[in-house]
């Protein structure tokens, strides 16, 4: 599945323009916590949240200036100055984050929880020729799962089908076991051999449960030996 499969296409955008009170109130009518900036032309240039509106000087919220030695005032004197632009500055533009993360409706759902993830965002703009098509979030990405769990799966027919479908799974995987190490008769999963740890068994028997066909997992399992003084 790509971004553009399960994207929310109805975006609501704001202009750099828009003043913190609309944006508010945009927020609010829409029962939503972000939206992207964009310029005349459909580009997105930032992205703005409820977070970016928690210190404001509207509602007494603005963030009291700590108390610092004044060389670390000094040091700090940008930061101050930024806390001061988020509280009281009066449009959209001036308290954006800028250069905001965004991928092409193309992009893989792979892609997309992993620019979520290494970027600490919960949401992430999608492109079509470099112009706002689109708005991918955690929830839309929950939502695929949800759906991807409900289709029905065509039972395996065999054993030796449940196998060789369980081999192409673990296939590349170095947490896996080797091939004589699983027997499957009659529907069910026979796990032999070592095992390092209970995260490679645990993981051996999600994959096998994953597969279709099988009436459960059996383990035959054995700890690995460690040799004394190790």
């Amino acid at each position: 599945m790509q971004a553009r499969d399960v994207m929310t296409a109805n975006v609501v955008c704001v202009a750099p323009d828009t003043t913190v009170h609309e944006l508010a109130m945009l927020l609010t009518q829409h029962r939503i916590s972000a939206t992207p900036v964009v310029d005349r032309d459909k580009h997105v240039i930032g992205m703005i949240s409820e977070g970016d509106l928690l210190h404001r000087n509207e509602i007494d919220t603005e963030k009291a200036p700590a108390r610092r030695s004044w060389w670390l005032e000094m040091l700090s004197s940008d930061r101050g100055a930024q806390d001061y632009i988020r509280s009281h500055a009066g449009t959209v533009g001036e308290i954006m984050s800028r250069e905001p993360v965004c991928v092409n409706e193309d992009a893989s759902l792979t892609e997309i929880a992993s620019v979520l993830e290494s970027h600490h965002i919960k949401r992430v703009p999608v492109l079509r020729e470099g112009r706002i098509v689109g708005i991918v979030s955690r929830s839309n990405l929950v939502q695929a799962l949800a759906s991807a769990l409900v289709e029905e799966r065509a039972p395996a027919t065999s054993d030796a089908e449940i196998r060789a479908m369980l081999m192409g799974e673990l296939a590349g995987r170095g947490w896996a076991f080797p091939g004589r190490s699983i027997v499957v008769r009659d529907g069910v999963v026979h796990l032999w051999g070592t095992v390092w740890s209970s995260d490679q068994l645990d993981a051996m028997r999600i994959a096998s449960e994953s597969i279709p066909g099988v009436k459960r997992v059996e383990d035959h399992t054995i700890p690995y030996p460690i040799m004394p003084g190790i």
